[in-house]
C-alpha cells in the first residue's frame, strides 16, 4: 500500500511512520514546508508525483485559545487545507483519511456523542475543524474519524505537559468539569490500518472506551507511574481562558467497534500504554 502522510512533525504522524516502518508499505511523509496543506499547488504536484493510495491527513492547527484570538489560521489548515487535500485525492483517486474532534460538539449532551448528533461548536477551533469535515463529506469515499484527547509520544499532549508542571511543582490543580477520552495515538493507529483492511469508508468516532475528567485521568497516570504528586481539583473558572471547552465532550465509538467486530479498549488502557512507554525512556536515558 503506498501511504502518503501529512503533518510528519506532529505525535499523529511519527505514531503512523513508527507503525508503517515495513516492506508491506511504500511511506511518505515530506516535510511540512515540502507539504504546505494551505497550498494547493504544492498539495498537487506531491499527491500527483507520489500516486498515493491512502492519504492519511494528520496535519492540524490545534491551538485552541489562538483560534480565538485570530481564526484565520486554524481555518486556513482545519478547513481550507482539508479541502485542497480533498480535490487532489479526489482528482488522483487516492482515499483520504481525515480526523477530526470531539470539539465540534458543544458539550450540552451529557452522554457520549454518536455520529447522528449535530455538531455545535462553542469555539473558533471545533468551527474549523468542523469546516474542514463538510469539504471531506462531500468525497464520494473517505474515512472521516472524531477522535478526543490525542496523546502519544512527544511533547504535543496535554499529559507531557502536565507532567512537566509536576516535576517542577510537586503539585497540580487540574479541572475536573471537564469530561471526554483520552485517546492514545497508538489506538488511533492500529483502528485507523484495520479499518483501512475491511475497506470501511464514511464518519466514525475513534476513541478508547469510557470517558472520565482531566482530573481522573491525571490522577490515574500518576498513579501508573507512582508520583506523589498532590492534585488538587479546580473548576474550569480556576484557569480563564479565550476559548470556552465543551463540558463533556465524550464520543460513543459503538459504531466502530461494531464495523470492526470487537470492543475497542478502555482509556486506561491507553494510559497504561504510554506509562509504560515514559519508564522504558527514563531508563533508556538513565542507562546513557
Amino acid at each position: 500500500m503506498r501511504v502518503l502522510i501529512t503533518g510528519k512533525n506532529g505525535q499523529l504522524a511519527r505514531e503512523f511512520e513508527r507503525r508503517l516502518a515495513g516492506p508491506e508499505f511504500e511511506v511518505e511523509a515530506p516535510e511540512e514546508e515540502s507539504l504546505d496543506i494551505t497550498d494547493i499547488r504544492a498539495v498537487r504536484a506531491v499527491i500527483q508525483a507520489s500516486r498515493p493510495e491512502v492519504v492519511l491527513n494528520c496535519a492540524a492547527y490545534n491551538l485552541v485559545d489562538d483560534a480565538e484570538r485570530d481564526a484565520t489560521m486554524a481555518f486556513r489548515v482545519n478547513a481550507e487545507g482539508v479541502r485542497n487535500l480533498a480535490e487532489a485525492c479526489r482528482e488522483t483517486g487516492a482515499l483520504l483519511v481525515h480526523y477530526s474532534s470531539d470539539y465540534v460538539f458543544n458539550g450540552q449532551k451529557r452522554e457520549p456523542y454518536v455520529e447522528a448528533d449535530v455538531p455545535d461548536p462553542i469555539n473558533n477551533y471545533g468551527r474549523s475543524k468542523l469546516a474542514g469535515e463538510a469539504f471531506v463529506q462531500e468525497m464520494d469515499r473517505f474515512l472521516l474519524f472524531r477522535v478526543s484527547w490525542v496523546f502519544g509520544e512527544g511533547k504535543q499532549n496535554f499529559l507531557y505537559k502536565i507532567l512537566q508542571v509536576a516535576a517542577k511543582t510537586g503539585e497540580l490543580r487540574i479541572v475536573d468539569d471537564q469530561v471526554s477520552t483520552p485517546t492514545s495515538t497508538q489506538e488511533i493507529v492500529k483502528l485507523t490500518l484495520l479499518a483501512l483492511s475491511m475497506g470501511l469508508s464514511g464518519t466514525y468516532h475513534l476513541t478508547h472506551g469510557g470517558h472520565a475528567s482531566r482530573y481522573e485521568v491525571v490522577c490515574y497516570l500518576l498513579q501508573k507511574l507512582k508520583l506523589e504528586t498532590r492534585v488538587v481539583p479546580v473548576s474550569s473558572d480556576f484557569f480563564p481562558s479565550p476559548a470556552r471547552r465543551p463540558p463533556f465532550s465524550a464520543l460513543s465509538n459503538a459504531r466502530l467497534s461494531e464495523a470492526l467486530g470487537f470492543e475497542i479498549p478502555h482509556w486506561k488502557r491507553g494510559i497504561d500504554w504510554y506509562a509504560e512507554t515514559l519508564v522504558r525512556q527514563r531508563r533508556g536515558a538513565e542507562a546513557l
